[in-house]
This record gives structure tokens, C-alpha cells and sequence, in this order.
């Protein structure tokens, strides 16, 4: 049976091409060199800061994880459809309760150490197993159903839901987020293309709302139903720029990308 989904090039960065080089590096190097997993202190950090501003853009424009999926799994994916129980919140909260109590517990382990010479070796070596988990359950899912499956319940993914919920609250989100935006309801051909490049299988042309966005929080914005797009009518714009095409009486006022 033909898939419904379609392989496109989903890596338009640098970062996004050979970001799969820190997984492999800290997942893998860190048996050798625990300290290496120090470095994803900076990089839960980074996507929480961010995930309060732009919702879940970390995992579709840095995560080194997400690179290895789309740059290296994909030509091997079966590239079938996720299955439901994945994209359950049930599993979701179940991975994110495990994974709390599992790395809190060896925090706890770990700090027992404190003031020793090996502290900080341990210490790395907790994230150097994460990585390593995820590397290994991600990268079979991905093989035997689609390259971004582990996204619909990975942890982080979890926590920047939950942290841009906050930031809309807060209403940080107004100035800075950007969504999948569609230009002009004439332009679109109702080609379902969107939804059949997106690495998260989501469907935006079934979704838009009335300022023409996309809307759902699991977009991960990295512009691949932008870029596959045949009529180009898709763009990655704030609230603002979004009523501003749709003010405009032709629908050609130009938008920001990226």
C-alpha cells in the first residue's frame, strides 16, 4: 500500500543538517567521557527559555536529536503513519513522570559525590545515558513507523508544550512566536501537501484559523510544509504579520520568514 506521507527534505540549516553530530557525540563519546554530558545542561536551558517565547521551534530548528532523525533515519524510515497510542497524553505524561523520578533519583545518587574529584564525570554521565535512551527508542521508532515519532511523547517536547501554555499566559508569546501562516485562502489548492511533508504528521490545511495560522502546539515549526508548499502560499509569521496579510486588499503584502 502507497504511504500517505511523503520523504522531503526537511534540513534547511547547518545546525539542522549536522546537529546529530552532538547526539552521537555526547550519547556515544560519553561512555568515554562522561563529562561530555554536562553539555545538555545548556541545551535544556536553552529550549526551556525558548519554548516560553516560541512554543516548541527548539525541536524543529536546534534539537540535535531531531536532526539525527530527519537527516540520517528518514532515507531509512518506512515513513508510515504514528501510531495513536504515541500521541496519547497518557504516554506523554507517563514518559514525563518516569522521566523525572528516573533522572531525579540518580541526582540524588550522584550527590553524594559532592566535593569529590569524579562529581562532575558522574554527573555527566546521567545526561550521557538519557541520550543514549533516547537515541536508541527514537531511532528504532523511527526506523519501523516515521522519523519523528519519539517527538509526540519525548520529555523536552513535553516540557515546551507545557512552558509556552505558560508564556501565553504570561503573554510573551505575542511579539515573538511565529506560526505556520497561510497568505491567502485562494491560494491554497487544497493539495493536502502540508500535511503529507509534516515530520510530525500534523495537517495544517484542515486547521487554520481565522487570521489564516495554524494553531496547534505541536507544530515544531521547521518550515517543511512551508518550503514543499506548491502554490507558496505558506509562511512562518507572528499574530501581528498574520492580520496584516489578511488586511491586505490583494493578499501579497509580504511576510516574514524564518
Amino acid at each position: 500500500m502507497r504511504t500517505f506521507n511523503i520523504k522531503a527534505k526537511r534540513t534547511f540549516t547547518s545546525i539542522r543538517q549536522y546537529g546529530w553530530i552532538f547526539t552521537l557525540t555526547v550519547a556515544f563519546g560519553g561512555l568515554w567521557y562522561p563529562w561530555l554530558g554536562l553539555l545538555v545542561f545548556g541545551v535544556i536551558f536553552s529550549l526551556a527559555v525558548m519554548s516560553l517565547y516560541k512554543g516548541r521551534y527548539w525541536c524543529g530548528n536546534f534539537c540535535a536529536h531531531g536532526s539525527l532523525f530527519d537527516q540520517l533515519m528518514l532515507p531509512w524510515s518506512r515513513n508510515r503513519k504514528i501510531p495513536a497510542v504515541l500521541k496519547s497524553v497518557y504516554i506523554q505524561a507517563a514518559v514525563m513522570i518516569w522521566f523525572m523520578y528516573n533522572l531525579g533519583s540518580r541526582f540524588v545518587a550522584v550527590s553524594d559525590l559532592w566535593g569529590q574529584l569524579h562529581f562532575w564525570d558522574r554527573l555527566g554521565f546521567v545526561f550521557v545515558m538519557s541520550y543514549l535512551m533516547v537515541t536508541i527508542v527514537g531511532g528504532t521508532l523511527s526506523l519501523f513507523f516515521a522519523p519523528r515519532s519519539w517527538c509526540h511523547f519525548c520529555p523536552m517536547g513535553t516540557m515546551q508544550v507545557l512552558m509556552y501554555k505558560l508564556g501565553k499566559r504570561l503573554g510573551w508569546t505575542k511579539k515573538h512566536d511565529r506560526k505556520i501562516t497561510l497568505e491567502a485562502a485562494v491560494k491554497c489548492h487544497k493539495c493536502a501537501k502540508c500535511g503529507r511533508v509534516c515530520p510530525m504528521q500534523l495537517l495544517p490545511h484542515t486547521a487554520f484559523s481565522e487570521t489564516g495560522q495554524f494553531d496547534d502546539e505541536n507544530c515544531i515549526r521547521c518550515l517543511t510544509c512551508v518550503e514543499n508548499c506548491p502554490a507558496k502560499a505558506l509562511t512562518l509569521s507572528t499574530a501581528h504579520e498574520a492580520r496584516q496579510v489578511v488586511a491586505a486588499p490583494t493578499n501579497t503584502a509580504p511576510v516574514a520568514k524564518g
